[in-house]
C-alpha cells in the first residue's frame, strides 16, 4: 500500500482527534453523573456540609465526610478521576442522622463534589478542591 502525504497527514490528524476524546468523555461523565442524580433539576446551595483536606499527600486515602440534615441520599463524586462516582449515601427514616465519613482515591488535583437530595424533593450541592501530590490512580 502506498501513502501520499495526504493520506499520511489525514491519518495523524485523526489520530490527535481520536486521543483527545477520552478527555472529553470524562469531564463529561461527572455532569451525567449528577444530572442522572438529580433528574437534571438544578442543585442549590447550602445546607450541605463537605469536609476535604486542603492538600492530600497521597491520592490513594483521601478522608472525605458529608453531613446534610434533612436529606434522602448523598452522592461523592471526584471530578477528575476515571469514574467519577465514588459513593451514593441513602438514609431512611429511622437514621439518626444524615452524616458519612470516607475514604476516597483521588488521581490527580481535583474538585471533591458531594450532591445532596432533601427530604422535600430539592437538592443543594457543596464543593472542594483537593490538591493531591501523588496520584491514587495509577498517576
Amino acid at each position: 500500500m502506498k501513502l501520499s502525504r495526504r493520506d499520511a497527514l489525514g491519518l495523524a490528524l485523526g489520530g490527535v482527534a481520536a486521543s483527545l476524546l477520552p478527555a472529553r468523555a470524562m469531564a463529561d461523565a461527572a455532569a451525567d453523573a449528577i444530572a442522572a442524580f438529580t433528574g437534571g433539576a438544578a442543585p442549590g446551595e447550602g445546607g450541605l456540609t463537605l469536609t476535604a483536606p486542603e492538600i492530600a499527600e497521597n491520592g490513594n486515602t483521601v478522608p472525605v465526610s458529608v453531613d446534610a440534615p434533612g436529606a434522602v441520599s448523598i452522592m461523592l463524586l471526584a471530578s477528575g478521576n476515571p469514574t467519577p462516582q465514588v459513593a451514593t449515601f441513602n438514609f431512611g427514616p429511622a437514621a439518626g442522622s444524615q452524616m458519612a465519613s470516607t475514604r476516597i482515591r483521588l488521581s490527580k488535583t481535583q474538585d471533591v463534589v458531594a450532591i445532596a437530595k432533601m427530604a422535600d424533593g430539592s437538592f443543594v450541592q457543596a464543593s472542594s478542591t483537593v490538591k493531591v501530590t501523588i496520584g491514587g490512580c495509577g498517576g
